[in-house]
């Protein structure tokens, strides 16, 4: 199954997803970034795909998930994530050994994860889609200088998931994704 990076991106930023409860979005739409509520020493996933983050928060119905939020974060922090990440998952086709890769993961702060692309109704797609996890001083990066713009898309989710369950086609409205190409170090 290929793999894609797609995302809604500009010259400067690229859009990634992520959803939360009421108290961390809120804190983190009012600051520009994430705040007290916000826990910096867990691990958390960015999704530059639109579809993907709906298909995992149940388009804002899933509990502790109903606050949706696009953040734009520069794309120099993107690529370096995408290009110093681990893949999550071991396989033997990686030219590392087991014993490795898991040392790997253990040194990492950086995670990727490729899932199966959704289309609206939530089905798997023909490629695979790039979800990144962040820890420590990732985390840290992301928080206090990578995040350009916090913007509260919860209302937009809605309207999407009420027209979709009507059965209009939303295609239209949805965010306008390209494949993005990491520039390479």
């Amino acid at each position: 199954m290929e793999k894609e990076i797609r995302a809604f991106y500009t010259e400067d930023t690229i859009r990634v997803y992520q959803a939360y409860n009421e108290a961390i979005a809120e804190e983190a739409v009012k600051k520009g970034t994430f705040g007290n509520s916000f826990k910096m020493d867990r691990m958390t996933w960015i999704k530059p795909s639109f579809l993907w983050m709906m298909y995992r928060c149940g388009w804002g119905t899933k509990e502790n998930q109903e606050r949706v939020i696009a953040i734009d974060i520069r794309r120099d922090a993107f690529d370096y994530l995408v290009q110093n990440a681990v893949i999550s998952s071991y396989k033997e086709d990686m030219g590392i050994s087991f014993s490795e890769w898991k040392e790997q993961i253990k040194q990492s702060e950086i995670r990727c994860q490729w899932d199966p692309e959704r289309d609206i109704y939530g089905n798997p797609l023909g490629y695979r889609s790039i979800q990144l996890g962040l820890r420590g001083e990732a985390v840290k990066k992301y928080v206090r200088e990578w995040i350009v713009k916090i913007t509260d898309i919860t209302d937009y989710v809605n309207e999407l998931n009420a027209k979709k369950r009507l059965g209009e086609d939303i295609s239209p409205l949805l965010p306008k994704e390209q494949v993005y190409t990491v520039l390479t170090k």
